[in-house]
């Protein structure tokens, strides 16, 4: 690896940790915690197997982002509804995301 590619991914995991700690200060704060106070053992009485794990990454990827851009309850909801039933499932066990979905 040449001293520019190692640059680069320098700066780009820069930009990354940027937007985490964006997220992590944002608007869904709380939401994050809680959804990520989540254990496997809770994730799996959901959906047990490998693919609630990936649908669980997808909408922590999906509140995050929310988080950091300061997106409506309403938008976040639609973001969260199109990741499907299991997202929706998962992000009841956040006691704010409950009242949405109710």
């Amino acid at each position: 690896m040449n001293g520019e590619s190692l640059k680069d991914l320098e700066e780009e995991l820069k930009e990354i940790l940027a937007k985490n700690h964006e997220a992590f200060v944002g608007r869904y704060a709380k939401e994050i915690d809680e959804l990520l106070g989540l254990s496997r053992t809770e994730i799996d009485a959901i959906v047990p197997g490998t693919t609630d794990l990936e649908v669980y990454d997808q909408l922590m990827t999906v509140v995050k982002e929310a988080s950091r851009r300061n997106l409506s309850q309403a938008e976040l909801k639609n973001r969260i509804e199109t990741l499907g039933d299991i997202a929706v499932t998962i992000a009841k066990k956040s006691a704010t995301f409950a009242k949405l979905f109710f």
